[in-house]
């Protein structure tokens, strides 16, 4: 580092915007161990500029302090934890966040069109003005149902949001990565009319306790008039489980070809829980759709397990979808630092967290020695370092033959779409098809055969088709 220059640039900016920054000590910290490969001025060198508005490895304070802390060594950036204190790492991202808004690029707006291995592609904006949109899911070729994490479920008819939310959903606790979650259409929704929704919920705070504790839990209603009615609570986790933790809720729903429903709840920040069959978390449940547990489920028979109970040692799911082909469930879910899965999911096996896995802890350390054991399956895939993967989807449309019946996966950390070859239990093949456009919560194939991204930063669903002639 060549601190003479580094002095002189900080000489001459001292009557400029970007010097008149109130974090001196960040901007200090960041020319002595950031400037030689992002660039004094933050525009890039050897390494990506920090006023773009682009961010290819997490976009928010908390990714960019744990990227400066662990590093990213697989693409040459070492970790500075053992070199600046917690404190300092918190100023220099402080520094190069008001540096962004003085003399920053906004982020660009998602691209219009983009070539894939198999498509040109236009992309449009379906719908805007949300706020943290989670999941989206399809009435009608012309209607979906959006859920907001903030609490609200809204509706969107040939991409115009209503203006009111839907009324009468259950009340959510916003706080953390919690809120309101997953959002399903029944399979038989013309019958019967039912709509699913996955939240966290809140009890009333025990004496002694900090915070009231809280978990996932699963309603089910009827939308008439614009207002949810007819409400059910088809699952709620015995409430002696509840945890005062605001993260790793899970959660997302699948129905299989017998209208079985299964959705997933993370580990809620005890690891451990998730080889415990008395508990809730880290584990993905099948029941009825009426809340019933079906008596094939592997653990009716075994005194002390959850009887919904369908697989364990999950750490963090985040998506769930079913073969349409095979039937087979499938889940990613979130590693640690590191160690994101895909796995096929099988009837009463255990996934491994923690006691096997291909992540370690954000502050480097080992969670476990072991990436796998007898009797503790192995994903179908794992990505290293993490993507923060989210939700999956299976392409089942018109528009895109040649995608049918591959997986659409989101990352939010990337800020990319996936499309996964998939024969049987194995990936053969994975294609990045969008990138940059903002955080991805999902991306689903609609009944147009048009793919619905959900995107948050920007908080919009953009909808991608072929191309016309250009």
């Amino acid at each position: 580092m060549n601190y003479f220059v580094a002095i002189c640039l900080l000489t001459a900016l001292s009557h400029s915007a970007f010097a008149q920054d109130d974090a001196p000590e960040g901007k200090a910290l960041y020319m002595a161990f950031c400037a030689q490969c992002h660039g004094p001025d933050l525009r890039g060198g050897n390494a990506p500029s920090m006023v773009d508005g682009i961010w290819k490895y997490g976009d928010g304070r908390s990714y960019r302090i744990r990227n400066i802390k662990n590093g990213l060594t697989d693409l040459g950036m070492p970790g500075f934890g053992n070199l600046l204190t917690d404190e300092q790492i918190a100023a220099i991202v402080t520094f190069i966040e008001r540096a962004e808004k003085t003399m920053g690029q906004p982020k660009p707006p998602p691209p219009d069109f983009i070539q894939t291995q198999d498509y040109e592609v236009d992309i449009d904006i379906w719908v805007k003005g949300l706020r943290i949109p989670w999941a989206i899911d399809f009435i009608d070729a012309h209607t979906a149902l959006i859920t907001e994490r903030v609490g609200a479920l809204r509706m969107a008819k040939n991409g115009r949001m209503l203006a009111d939310p839907i009324a009468g959903t259950p009340q959510v606790i916003h706080a953390g990565q919690g809120g309101l979650m997953d959002v399903a259409v029944d399979p038989a929704y013309r019958e019967n009319g039912w709509i699913y929704l996955a939240y966290s919920h809140e009890i009333n705070r025990v004496e002694g306790q900090r915070r009231s504790p809280a978990m996932t839990r699963l309603v089910r209603g009827r939308i008439k008039d614009n207002v949810f009615i007819d409400r059910e609570v088809i699952y709620e986790a015995p409430r002696e489980t509840y945890r005062t933790s605001r993260h790793h809720y899970g959660c997302r729903i699948a129905f299989d070809a017998q209208g079985d429903l299964y959705f997933a709840i993370g580990d809620r920040g005890a690891q451990n829980h998730a080889q415990d069959l008395s508990r809730p978390n880290g584990k993905i449940h099948r029941i009825h759709t009426d809340g019933r547990v079906p008596k094939d489920n592997p653990f009716v028979g075994r005194a002390g397990a959850l009887k919904t109970i369908y697989s364990f040692g999950h750490r963090n799911p985040q998506g769930l979808a079913v073969d349409p082909v095979t039937g087979k469930v499938w889940d990613s879910e979130h590693g640690p630092m590191g160690g994101d899965e895909l796995n096929v999911i099988a009837r009463g096996k255990n996934y491994g967290w923690p006691v096997i896995t291909y992540g370690l802890n954000y502050n480097g350390t080992m969670v476990s020695e072991w990436v796998r054991k007898p009797g503790m399956e192995q994903p179908a895939l794992f990505w290293r370092p993490s993507i923060a993967v989210c939700g999956i989807n299976f392409y089942s449309g018109a528009l895109f033959p040649k995608w049918q019946n591959k997986l659409l996966v989101a990352s939010l950390k990337y800020e990319d779409v996936r499309v996964l070859s998939v024969e049987g239990d194995r990936v053969m093949h994975e294609e990045v098809i969008l990138k940059n456009a903002g955080r991805v919560r999902e991306a689903v194939s609609g009944p147009d055969g048009a793919v619905y991204v959900v995107l948050n930063r920007p908080d919009v669903i953009l909808r991608l088709t072929p191309s016309e002639a250009r």
